[in-house]
């Protein structure tokens, strides 16, 4: 599912993926199930794409990666987490607009 510029990360990895380097990286918490997490999917790529060197983008499968999904308080699909230098920077819940989604990764950088 995950595009050349859209890592797919596993509990076993995640750290070193999302929380280390300088880059913000982008989250995308999914399952196969999940109908709007279907429809985010398009839109992830687009941007992926738009912002690539400037934000990372992965995406996570809570289904085959709970251990990460309850560090985290994943309770609802999809949820995305942009994370800053490790940290958590901001936290989307639901399939938001394009142009707001835009907005948040700006907020990002």
């Amino acid at each position: 599912m995950a595009s050349d510029k859209i890592v797919t990360l596993a509990d076993a990895d995640f750290e070193t993926q999302a929380l280390s380097g300088q880059t913000p990286f982008l989250v995308d918490f999914w399952a196969e199930w999940c109908g709007p997490c279907r429809m985010l999917a398009p839109v992830l790529e687009k941007l992926a794409g738009e912002y690539d060197g400037k934000i990372r983008f992965g995406k996570l499968n809570v289904d085959e990666n709970r251990q990460t999904a309850a560090k985290y308080g994943i309770r609802s699909i999809p949820t995305m987490i942009i994370f800053k230098n490790g940290q958590i920077h901001d936290q989307i819940v639901g399939a938001l607009p394009e142009d707001k989604l835009r907005q948040r990764l700006d907020a990002a950088l």
